[in-house]
């Protein structure tokens, strides 16, 4: 018997079977790997461990947009590419030779919000059924970087329709594309946006990363209330070339990931000059050399002065928040903070403290002259101005659903004439509050950073064009998530990094979700 064993074993036909046996269980990954929750890191390790290819951990993503986003609609398309350039990135890693480096989004599947322009076979509609089959003339400038770093553009995520400037009574996370997003903590509560989908899809794990953008609190409050972590750049710190605008004043792209990690490899990935937009030209002093991923430090926050003003924490009754909020003070004193909140914030208050609301005067008049320009640009779009796209929305009314939550920022700003005394004056006043109010808070107390509850100061953040990072911080009573905010002084992204990661590592908030009513 023993004699018969060993024949078969050294057989033909037995080590054939071996071998595709061996592949087999190569090709299909790790069964102790799982995809679910894991960083950039994690997936990077599993490349090069062989436990794990780009096409699986694509297949595996574009799995679970089928089986989530008919309920969560955070996914208006999918790449039908992606496969193609997972492949490729795996034939690229087999090709490399030792030592040798690829970058820390090679391979990684990202979805970028649909206000960022793909060249490619997708649509960039902004969530509107007027720009659908429209071409761009390029890639966006972060898109371009994206490629260069062997990022997988896996789809585009859902957004609050125009990036919820056509009007106020547009619900939050409410396209006419796909309809509305869904929380996935809570699916009866709010998304926020109006970069919803981005946040919604990465926190479900319908993605490794996800872009966003902002122009006011539109990856700060979506990342608040899906429980991931979001970047607001320093305006101009990344590129804005070949997105839909609203203002080039105050748009910025910035990751939205599950970590901070995640989300500083890609803001390393697309920050950065860009001679399409001028603004990269001044920022890109900015960017520090040897990139962003240098200021993930464990004892980030040692020394670190932060703004506490009390006011911003006054939550009334919500003793829940309070609790956890003071629990958090806490953690931040021990890992060596120093919060100041002895501030005399008169001052402050005042320079915040107008009844005319400038920011909406001057977006107006620039949301106007921006989205006008680019549709001009596009190579074929059905519309060409702003007229066009009121006249659009008015003749398929029923499908934008126009007539139940109009589309009043679209008429103010077509009632506008370029940037005249009134929308001088505006800015003015925009660039005083910011000098007088935030910077002079800043610089006066010695701050590295701000702190607020939620994205409670995206207001502020915005109008001057400063960064901010906000990080899971906890769960209300109704399992719906929400954050603490650091923001700082422009450029200030390597401080806030080793703040916010710090913080992040000390507490570990973040759960995935429970898709529950």
């Amino acid at each position: 018997m023993a004699s018969t064993k060993t024949s078969s074993l050294n057989s033909p036909l037995f080590l054939v079977l071996m071998i595709l046996f061996l592949q087999t269980m190569l090709s299909s990954g790790s069964p102790s790997f799982s995809i679910k929750e894991a960083t950039v890191h994690d997936l990077q390790l599993a490349f090069a461990k062989g436990q794990l290819t780009s096409r699986q951990l694509v297949e595996f993503y574009l799995g679970e947009i089928r089986r989530l986003n008919p309920l969560l609609r955070g996914v208006i398309e999918v790449n039908p590419d992606a496969l193609y350039q997972a492949d490729k990135a795996d034939k690229e890693r087999k090709a490399k030779a030792p030592g040798a480096s690829l970058g820390g989004l090679h391979g990684i599947p990202i979805l970028l919000k649909d206000n960022i322009a793909t060249k490619d076979k997708m649509n960039t509609t902004a969530g509107s059924l007027a720009l659908l089959g429209s071409v761009v003339p390029r890639d966006a400038g972060v898109v371009t970087r994206l490629r260069k770093s062997g990022a997988i553009i896996l789809g585009k995520a859902s957004l609050s329709e125009w990036a919820h400037y056509r009007g106020n009574n547009v619900p939050s996370g409410w396209c006419a594309v796909s309809g509305r997003g869904r929380n996935p903590y809570n699916l009866s509560a709010s998304p926020c946006g109006s970069s919803s989908g981005s946040a919604i899809s990465v926190a479900a794990n319908m993605a490794a990363v996800t872009l966003g953008t902002e122009t006011d609190g539109s990856i700060l409050c979506p990342s608040n209330n899906n429980a991931v972590v979001g970047i607001k750049p320093t305006v101009g710190l990344t590129s804005r070339a070949g997105v839909i605008p609203i203002t080039p004043r105050q748009d910025t792209v910035g990751p939205m990931c599950r970590t901070v990690a995640d989300a500083v490899y890609v803001l390393d990935a697309i920050a950065g000059l860009d001679y399409n937009d001028k603004a990269t030209i001044e920022a890109s002093k900015y960017v520090p050399r040897g990139g962003y991923k240098q200021f993930l430090k464990p004892d980030g926050l040692k020394g670190k002065r932060l703004g506490l003003l009390r006011e911003f924490f006054d939550l009334g009754n919500e003793t829940l928040f309070t609790k956890v909020f003071e629990r958090h003070f806490n953690t931040l004193r021990q890992r060596g903070a120093v919060l100041v909140d002895k501030i005399d914030i008169s001052k402050f208050a005042a320079a915040y403290g107008s009844n005319v609301d400038y920011e909406s005067i001057a977006m107006a008049a620039e949301f106007k002259l921006a989205i006008n320009s680019y549709l001009q640009e596009l190579v074929v779009s059905r519309v060409r101005s702003l007229k066009d796209l009121i006249a659009f929305n008015n003749k398929y009314s029923k499908s934008e659903k126009t007539k139940e939550y109009g589309q009043q920022l679209f008429l103010e700003a077509e009632a506008t004439n370029g940037i005249g005394k009134k929308e001088k004056e505006a800015l003015l006043n925009l660039a005083k509050m910011s000098r007088d109010g935030f910077e002079k808070l800043m610089i006066d107390n010695k701050l590295d950073a701000l702190l607020t509850p939620f994205a409670s100061s995206s207001y502020i953040l915005a109008r001057g064009g400063y960064p901010g990072i906000i990080v899971p911080a906890g769960y209300d009573a109704e399992a719906m998530p929400f954050g603490l905010c650091f923001g700082g002084l422009k450029g200030s992204e390597p401080k806030l990094i080793e703040i916010a990661y710090d913080f992040e590592q000390a507490t570990k908030i973040r759960k995935p979700p429970s898709f529950k009513h």
